[in-house]
């Protein structure tokens, strides 16, 4: 009677190996990415509108640490332009922030696109 399935040699050791090396890899990748979300958390990020006139600081936690406007930019009459300064500003910072992420995990998952292949 011919065997069916299985690995040649009995116990499915090949397939325990494989097991034990993904979960090495597993916990290597956590740790990495344990690693990596802490330097992006140190991480500051900056970005201005208007010619300088607004600048956005923020941290890598997404949370905004500074906002420097400049006098001349200060008009009672159109806080309109104002506000879109620090809209643009703000929304240019999180990009930013949201990209140097992105690029840290596609680095660490080797383009897998951020999931597991299973």
């Amino acid at each position: 009677m011919a065997k069916r399935g299985g690995f040649p040699g009995g116990m499915g050791m090949p397939g325990n190996m494989n097991m034990n090396n993904l979960m090495k890899q597993a916990q290597k990748m956590q740790r990495q990415m344990e690693e990596n979300q802490k330097a992006l958390e140190e991480k500051e990020y900056t970005a201005a509108a208007g010619g300088g006139a607004v600048e956005v600081t923020m941290s890598g936690k997404k949370e905004i640490t500074k906002v420097t406007i400049d006098p001349d930019a200060v008009d009672p009459e159109d806080v309109e332009t104002l506000e879109d300064m620090i809209m643009i500003a703000v929304n240019q910072v999180l990009r930013q922030q949201e990209e140097d992420s992105a690029s840290m995990m596609s680095g660490l998952t080797g383009g897998m696109g951020g999931g597991f292949p299973f």
